[in-house]
């Protein structure tokens, strides 16, 4: 949807770290960041994908596991020694196994494992990015939540909801915390966007799918590079007294009381 041939250069000379980088919504922001003029590392636990996205842009690529928090130091700190600050982090990487399902029907391994790659993972991120920030007296920082933490998912996926309630929660806190010392922390709440995670639940559920869909005014889901567009606006000085919010990106979805016709 959005031509990065066209955007502004905001971000010239800013070092972005971008988790989740070899696809979706964290393959388009790299591109759109990286448009703007950004330098982005990219951090994926899929070496081929996330090497592809890093030599793209010619970016940096770390193969990361974002739930080891030796890993996730060892990413910031390859950022930094690489070019010299850590500007922006966009903490994006996270599941939706099809296991998890209703409470009723979900694991408790399920539940931890999304636990760690969808919340754990975004407080490891924060712990080593916002050091360098504080030093710089600088930086955005934005998760990947979802609109399903502010109303319920129509179709219970239990440990994913309540993941991105807790990405909520942090990111509104840390936000508060650090908006003092220049650094903002916003929480990225897209809804149903048309990613490989999704096609790929929905083929095994197309009932799933139209569920979800009939409750978009806007009769579609979203294009990846939507968010990435999102995602630069807030690691802009354009969103400078943007802080601690719940961002959402949802074509209208949390605000439809009735469904269009």
């Amino acid at each position: 949807m959005t031509d990065t041939t066209a955007v502004c250069r905001r971000l010239v000379g800013r070092t972005a770290v971008v988790t989740g980088a070899g696809s979706g919504i964290g393959l388009a922001t790299v591109r759109r960041l990286a448009a703007e003029g950004a330098h982005v590392v990219c951090a994926d636990v899929d070496e081929a994908s996330g090497k592809a996205a890093a030599e793209e842009v010619d970016g940096l690529f770390v193969r990361t596991d974002v739930t080891d928090a030796e890993q996730v130091e060892a990413l910031f700190r390859a950022a930094f020694d690489t070019y010299g600050s850590v500007d922006i982090a966009f903490n994006n990487a996270g599941i939706s196994p099809p296991e998890d399902d209703s409470i009723l029907e979900t694991g408790l391994d399920a539940w931890r494992r999304v636990q760690e790659v969808n919340l754990t993972s975004v407080y490891l991120c924060c712990k080593a990015a916002i050091p360098y920030m504080r030093r710089q007296g600088k930086g955005s920082i934005i998760n990947t939540a979802s609109f399903v933490a502010r109303m319920g998912a129509a179709t219970s996926q239990i440990s994913y909801t309540a993941s991105k309630g807790g990405v909520l929660a942090m990111s509104r806190e840390l936000g508060v915390q650090f908006a003092r010392e220049g650094i903002r922390v916003n929480a990225l709440c897209p809804g149903p966007v048309n990613t490989p995670l999704l096609q790929e639940l929905f083929a095994k559920d197309p009932e799933r799918a139209a569920r979800r869909l009939v409750h978009i005014p806007a009769g579609r889901f979203a294009e990846p590079t939507e968010m990435a567009a999102a995602v630069a606006f807030l690691a802009s000085d354009d969103s400078s007294f943007v802080n601690a919010t719940d961002f959402l990106v949802d074509g209208g979805l949390t605000g439809a009381y009735v469904t269009p016709l």
